[in-house]
């Protein structure tokens, strides 16, 4: 995201072809454009700028680069560093492509140095001590930045900040790229982006350098022109550093060497920085820029949010997606209150408890038939925190309310409990009676419950775990179970859940698999939200196994693998680098639903075949923890 400062100013006025409005967010001002799409300035329904970019229409027509935009976007919002523009919302499915960064009040590296020259050493050691903080975070969460130049770095108040991480990956898998388009400028590129060969984290601290020397010199360190004559001497020729200052010489010259192994990494970085300063830690003043260039830090204070009008027609939402108001929506008139008709009493002999236990009753069971007195669906699943429904009497309706609408059942008379037979537990009965206002017609939802036995999933109430068809985990009464004479004996232990292997499984590239499915295939759905164990083959950064929705963990060479171990293991990861995995290498994967797998990693697909894949067994253990909660 680049805050440019264009012809008109810095808050250009929105034109004829600008969106006013994007899944919610009121577009007030554009900021700039770039290769992959206008910036526009925004703000939350709180008042808080954020920075919109909404992706060109030649990149949205490309389903390819939708695929890996969407995959981008949710590595970058695991991106939470202290200098680095973090991506707050995004959508992918969308008629135009976007996503969402909190706004930085500040100029471009690129926009200060083309009006105020040069900046000092001491400036330009802090900026790279804390570009290179945010490669660490950003690489830490498997992404190579590939664009990092000096208009992807915006200098704050407190230090720079760096943006765009990963999107140009995005674009480099696109019909457009590769048919000759390139995206951003080759100036910053590395010799391997250039030679199209492997990326790696030492690409972006190759471009690191060039951002240093630009700083410091003021021009691009292998200077301007065509992009093939720069490319050529970006692998070919030394960079001209002429003017440079002797203080930076060393952290310039290591970042740019030709040969990637030969670059220092982003903690050394961070270390030469320091060195250079004479300190062995970087204390950043909040004075660290020049007055001249902190002044423009005002000039793009945005104002306060708009007053907020009638907002304009919005894109059709995505199918699935919810619309994101930018103002809370005005609930409709409620509907004059209608008498509740009368309903005839329960036969006494049936017992109503005054308070049902957790996770039973009509909320908990009995599906809702028709929608609110708003005209909204009615909602279903158990309900805490609900209070006694309004009755009606025998002698007339007393309901108000928006409740009058779904007159509840009559409430019979207080009924003294009945005791307990020896040897036997009471049946509970729990009743609901569900009557139409206006419809002339009532439904009535009875539930029973067996003799002392209670389903998982019915005490769970709420429980998230999914049912699979394997049976869950047998629960035991700590209590024991009374006797026909009276004495109490002890319950049976609980019993682990049979495993379920799965052999040979081949795992593609950008596929995952779901410990709930009895086939165990391979998926790469876009909307599969049960995402348990997932392969990437990233070209760019190390290779990864993720999860998620649990916690993966590895185990140890010679630690053996079985539920008791996945379960007490709690050196937990949501991704592991598949360079870390060697055969017979074994991990724990525990589920939020409350699945353990034990998956065994057998190896790599050969290099000579067309299609990039891991191969591994699984044992699954359905239902064997506690599944999270909510």
């Amino acid at each position: 995201m680049v805050n440019s400062v264009g012809s008109s100013g810095i808050f250009q006025p929105l034109e004829g072809d600008d969106p006013r409005a994007i899944a919610g967010y009121r577009l007030t001002a554009k900021l700039g454009a770039g290769g992959m799409g206008k910036v526009y300035l925004s703000y939350t329904p709180g008042g808080r700028p954020v920075a919109i970019k909404v992706i060109r229409p030649e990149f949205s027509e490309d389903a390819e680069f939708r695929r890996r935009f969407k995959q981008e976007v949710q590595s970058a919002q695991r991106v939470q560093g202290l200098f680095t523009a973090p991506v707050i919302d995004s959508d992918a499915d969308g008629p135009s492509p976007w996503l969402a960064t909190a706004y930085v009040p500040g100029p471009s590296l690129s926009a200060a140095v083309a009006e105020h020259g040069r900046l000092p050493v001491p400036t330009v050691l802090l900026l790279v001590a804390g570009i290179a903080e945010a490669l660490q975070v950003i690489h830490g969460a498997g992404i190579v930045h590939r664009d990092l130049k000096p208009s992807n770095v915006l200098l704050a108040a407190d230090g720079p900040r760096v943006i765009d991480f990963g999107i140009a990956r995005a674009a480099d898998a696109t019909s457009l790229t590769s048919s000759g388009v390139t995206v951003g400028t080759p100036t910053f590129m590395a010799p391997e982006q250039a030679a199209g060969s492997a990326i790696s984290p030492a690409t972006d601290v190759f471009a690191l350098g060039q951002v240093a020397a630009y700083a410091a010199i003021g021009t691009p360190a292998f200077g301007e022109g065509t992009s093939h004559g720069v490319l050529y001497r970006i692998v070919h020729e030394e960079p001209d550093l002429t003017g440079l200052p002797e203080e930076l010489r060393e952290l310039v010259g290591r970042c740019l060497a030709k040969d990637a192994a030969d670059r220092p990494s982003v903690a050394e970085v961070i270390e030469l920085c320091g060195a250079a300063s004479g300190q062995t830690q970087l204390r950043r003043p909040e004075d660290w820029l020049p007055s001249a260039v902190a002044a423009d830090i005002t000039t793009r204070t945005a104002a306060p949010a708009p007053v907020q009008t009638p907002p304009p027609p919005l894109e059709a939402p995505t199918a699935g997606a919810p619309a994101r108001p930018a103002q809370p929506p005005v609930p409709p008139a409620q509907p004059p209150v209608q008498p509740a008709p009368a309903v005839p009493p329960v036969p006494t002999e049936v017992n109503h408890p005054q308070t049902p236990p957790p996770g039973f009753g009509p909320a908990a069971y009995a599906p809702t038939v028709g929608a609110t007195a708003q005209g909204t669906p009615a909602a279903t699943g158990p309900t805490p925190t609900a209070s006694a429904p309004t009755v009606a009497t025998p002698a007339g309706p007393t309901a108000t309310g928006p409740t009058a609408a779904y007159p509840a059942a009559a409430a019979p008379a207080p009924q003294p409990p009945k005791k307990k037979r020896k040897g036997l537990v009471t049946a509970l009965v729990l009743v609901c009676l569900l009557a139409f206002a206006g419809a002339g017609g009532g439904v009535v939802y009875a539930l029973m419950k067996d003799n002392g036995q209670t389903k998982k999933d019915q005490a769970d109430g709420s429980t998230k775990a999914k049912t699979s068809g394997a049976s869950p985990t047998p629960s035991a009464d700590p209590t024991g179970t009374p006797g026909g004479d009276g004495t109490s004996t002890p319950a049976a232990p609980v019993q682990d859940p049979k495993p379920v292997d799965f052999k040979d499984i081949n795992l593609p590239d950008d596929y995952h698999l779901s410990m709930a499915d009895e086939s165990m295939k391979p998926t790469n759905s876009d909307n599969d939200t049960d995402v348990d164990f997932s392969y990437q083959d990233n070209s760019y950064s190390d290779d990864q196994v993720s999860t998620d929705n649990g916690k993966l963990v590895l185990l140890n060479p010679g630690e053996q693998g079985s539920l008791d171990t996945c379960r007490n293991e709690t050196r937990f990861t949501e991704s592991i680098l598949t360079k870390q995995l060697t055969k017979g290498a074994q991990i724990c994967l525990t589920t939020d639903y409350g699945h353990v797998a034990l998956i065994t990693f057998k190896g790599f697909a050969p290099k000579s075949d067309p299609s990039s894949y891991m191969t591994v067994d699984v044992r699954v253990w359905r239902n064997a923890v506690q599944p999270k909660q909510d």
